[in-house]
């Protein structure tokens, strides 16, 4: 570590926005600064559901660039975290063939049905620890395959592309790498039986590398400008949810996450997976987290119900969503709560009218669906979030043997202090409470252990999550 702490900078890829952000220090006192956000979302062309990865790159590289102009140093590094599954397929000069598939084309359907064909999705659990979700990598490939794209043909999921487009090497990051399908949950390789057993070629994945694992140093397009010369090129926690619960500064073995946003990821950490039927009848995941550990987790539905509910409500406006939010804690406790796992609420459009359906069929009363109804909608929302918390929080502990004692709130969601509230009542853990842009710090963190040279250290990794943001009570 140089005598002044580095300035470097955490790229985060998102589906619906990307961040480029920088971490400096004034008087050894880490600052924070988002530099450049632009937004994302997968375009249709011919009928197919792709990701702009030229705009991407474009947009990363002005946000690099303005890095530039605010950091005090050289930049000593740049890591890279995103959303899993999404790869690109390179020719054979490593350049992309094509514009990257989004994980919610619907090709994938035909592909789930094939690979049932061959292998249950219970033995791909067994053999993986991974949920195996239509939207994996696995599938993905599978369709690729069906229509007819050379097999062989080399792919990277997409940070480590974007690792690789700045000057690193084809690498898969092993908590990148688990979302595939495609790891063994015993050895952390590349599993042949599951390749072998699908129909795809093993030799063209990338080579899977520990998180931390320096790639190089970026190449001369950026290291003509003197602040990037000679930057290191790091694979953090190349997936977000993984990067985000290393960005959470807790020590011991009582403690749980909850990544709180759209979604809800729900679970504990593991030294080793828990790759067993019962685990997967009860829709836990295994996937690859820092320091070699298991992000061991269900995935619950979250604020994507209260955002659902407002378009449908109130598209123009009305509610702002904190006021949304104090007004939903003045509504009495509702008599029955929603199943809000239900298939049908994972759905896009008429939340309001999907969760007065499951009422109906339950004989419950429904809500009136207006927008003055919101706080009645919002508090059966954050109500039936917190018990399914707690009822996946109790079976984590009982899969995993783990007494727990804390739990963490870290992404959007650890905002909302009348969720935060119900949570802990529901669970009768202590709450302590991240940021919600989590997954930077993460990102900071697992750099920032590495040019110490501590790659790999968990104890390292917390030390500077905790330098970085600290921890407090909801």
């Amino acid at each position: 570590m140089p005598n002044h702490l580095p300035s470097i900078v955490a790229i985060d890829l998102g589906a619906e926005s990307c961040r480029v952000s920088l971490l400096c220090w004034e008087n050894r006192r880490p600052r924070v600064d988002l530099i450049y956000r632009f937004s994302n979302a997968p375009v249709e062309r011919g009928g197919t559901l792709r990701w702009d990865l030229g705009r991407i790159c474009a947009e990363l590289e002005k946000g690099l660039r303005l890095c530039e102009v605010h950091a005090p140093h050289s930049i000593a590094s740049i890591g890279v975290d995103g959303w899993a599954v999404d790869y690109v397929r390179l020719n054979g000069d490593g350049k992309p063939s094509a514009d990257p598939y989004c994980y919610r084309d619907i090709r994938t359907e035909a592909a789930e049905v094939a690979v049932r064909k061959d292998v249950s999705p219970e033995e791909l659990f067994l053999l993986g620890g991974a949920q195996p979700l239509r939207l994996n990598t696995l599938f993905q490939l599978v369709a690729d395959r069906i229509a007819g794209l050379p097999n062989s043909s080399p792919w990277v999921n997409l940070p480590e592309y974007v690792l690789m487009y700045l000057g690193g090497g084809r690498v898969s990051e092993l908590t990148n790498a688990t979302h595939t399908g495609l790891v063994d949950a015993k050895t952390h390789e590349w599993c042949g039986e599951i390749f072998s057993r699908v129909g795809l070629d093993a030799n063209a994945a990338p080579q899977l590398v520990s998180t931390g694992t320096m790639l190089g140093c970026t190449n001369d397009t950026f290291s003509a400008s003197s602040a990037y010369r000679g930057t290191k090129l790091i694979a953090p926690c190349c997936h977000d949810t993984a990067s985000a619960v290393a960005g959470i500064p807790l020590h011991g073995d009582d403690w749980a996450y909850i990544s709180s946003g759209t979604w809800s990821l729900v679970g504990v950490l593991l030294d080793r997976s828990i790759p067993t039927q019962e685990a997967f009848q009860s829709g836990f995941t295994n996937l690859g987290a820092a320091g070699g550990q298991v992000c061991f987790h269900k995935n619950v539905n979250g604020m994507w119900l209260l955002r659902q509910c407002m378009e449908q409500l109130c598209p123009e406006g009305g509610w702002t969503m904190p006021e949304l939010i104090a007004a939903s804690e003045r509504e009495p406790q509702p008599k029955d709560l929603l199943d809000v796992d239900d298939a049908d609420l994972l759905l896009h459009g008429k939340m309001a009218s999907r969760i007065n359906a499951q009422l109906a069929r339950r004989g419950l009363a429904v809500i009136e669906e207006s927008a003055s109804s919101m706080p009645k909608f919002a508090a059966l929302i954050f109500h039936s979030l917190a018990a399914r918390y707690a009822e996946v929080l109790r079976n984590a502990a009982h899969l995993s043997g783990k007494k727990l004692k804390r739990l963490a709130m870290v992404g959007g969601g650890s905002q909302n202090q009348f969720l935060n509230r119900l949570t802990s009542e529901a669970t009768g853990l202590e709450l302590v409470c991240g940021v919600p842009e989590s997954s930077t710090v993460g990102n900071f963190a697992v750099q920032l252990a590495v040019l110490e040279g501590a790659a790999g250290s968990c104890e390292r990794i917390a030390y500077w999550a905790d330098a970085l943001t600290g921890m407090r009570k909801c």
